[in-house]
């Protein structure tokens, strides 16, 4: 136990988010991104790796990983904080992944989300609100912040189902009852139709993945409750196409004026190293419901406009496209060019846009300009990256 709890005491310390454990490898680390082997620590061999999976895990969950040979589960140490821990096997040998949960729930500034966030969970009472993003972008830590939200400003009664739970909320205005697939229940479906009996008025579906799951949580949100949830995909427009697509074809034409009629946002995020090397900072595409939008989502052959809906929704919505975050992002000084193009959606365009040359699609993005621009007053402006030269010429 002592050797497992210094290669975590000794990932904390730089901060990583991810910790492997792997037979025939020091353990890895990951640090903003990037993975680190801890070479002061001797490779691993079979008996450590097994010693460190029994160690995190009970009888029931011993009993899970020699049937199905991988496992998800919770991992706490007093003093060091909690894991979310995943152990499979590979050519014979288990392998340990362990995602780090900071103890402390940081709020929608500490996060640098746009305020549209803050918002949207505290306007709505009702309806779905989806964040997505690939695997390590960030949505638990998002959602949580939402939860900690409401349990710091409104009196809701909210249940979480999670597998496994990662952030623990303490009551204060709200009643939270935290569900784990695995202990407190089978199954996300399971566990979701019988909340829609516990009087809750906030539900979080730590992801929706089956039919049944998806089917439940739309029926949830038409019927009065604030459903959060995730996926993982890598923006508004592909959510929208993944929830559809669950549904046979003969269904989805209704799901889609269903999920029109319920859908209040969809906050898709990705990480972005940030150019002082202090970490990692999201950039958001944010999409609000409006007319124009749930009349996209309703029609298959419209659902595509929905990105430049979003792109001219800045300024009366909040809303905000991939390519219009990455930019304030790097007008802020946050992250570099290179960074920052890299990232783009579409570089040649966010090129110009970065040189200050007009293109054909400059209209779309005339009202978030401006709102840079009033931005820009009340901040000293950041020191151009000498980077952007070689591309100015």
């Amino acid at each position: 136990m002592e050797k497992l709890h210094e290669i975590l005491r000794t990932a904390l310390k730089f901060k990583a988010s991810d910790v492997h454990l792997k037979v025939g490898v020091p353990p890895i680390v990951r640090v903003d991104g990037k993975l680190y082997p801890l070479k002061k620590i001797s490779r691993l061999d079979p008996m450590a790796v097994e010693t460190f999976a029994d160690i995190m895990t009970n009888s029931a969950q011993k009993k899970h990983l020699r049937e199905f040979h991988e496992i998800d589960l919770g991992y706490g140490v007093s003093g060091l904080g909690r894991f979310r821990v995943n152990i499979y096997r590979q050519r014979g040998t288990l392998v340990i992944a362990m995602r780090v949960i900071t103890s402390e729930i940081l709020d929608f500034k500490a996060l640098n989300m746009p305020p549209v966030v803050e918002k949207m969970i505290a306007e709505q009472r009702r309806g779905l609100i989806l964040v997505t993003g690939v695997t390590g972008s960030g949505k638990t830590t998002t959602l949580a912040a939402m939860i900690d939200y409401i349990n710091t400003h409104r009196s809701e009664n909210i249940i979480t189902i999670e597998d496994p739970i990662e952030y623990l909320h303490t009551d204060r205005l709200s009643l939270i009852n935290q569900r784990e697939v695995g202990f407190d229940t089978t199954s996300f479906s399971l566990a979701l139709r019988a909340a829609l009996r516990q009087d809750p008025d906030v539900l979080l579906v730590g992801e929706m993945r089956d039919l049944e799951t998806v089917e439940i949580a739309l029926t949830a949100a038409e019927t009065g409750h604030l459903v959060l949830s995730t996926l993982h995909t890598v923006d508004a427009v592909e959510s929208i196409n993944r929830i559809v697509s669950v549904f046979p074809p003969y269904q989805q034409p209704q799901v889609r004026h269903q999920l029109a009629s319920i859908l209040r946002g969809v906050i898709s995020q990705r990480l972005i190293e940030r150019c002082d090397r202090k970490g990692r900072v999201p950039a958001v595409e944010i999409l609000v419901s409006t007319a124009m939008v749930r009349e996209c989502i309703a029609d298959p052959d419209k659902t595509v406009d929905i990105k430049e809906a979003i792109v001219k929704g800045h300024t009366i919505y909040g809303m905000q496209s991939f390519d219009q975050s990455v930019l304030s992002l790097y007008r802020k000084g946050l992250i570099s060019f290179d960074e920052a193009l890299k990232q783009s959606s579409n570089p040649d365009d966010f090129l110009l846009k970065v040189k200050g040359v007009s293109s054909s699609s400059d209209t779309t993005w005339e009202a978030f300009d401006q709102t840079q621009e009033e931005l820009s007053e009340e901040e000293s402006a950041p020191a151009r990256d000498p980077e952007i030269e070689r591309f100015a010429k």
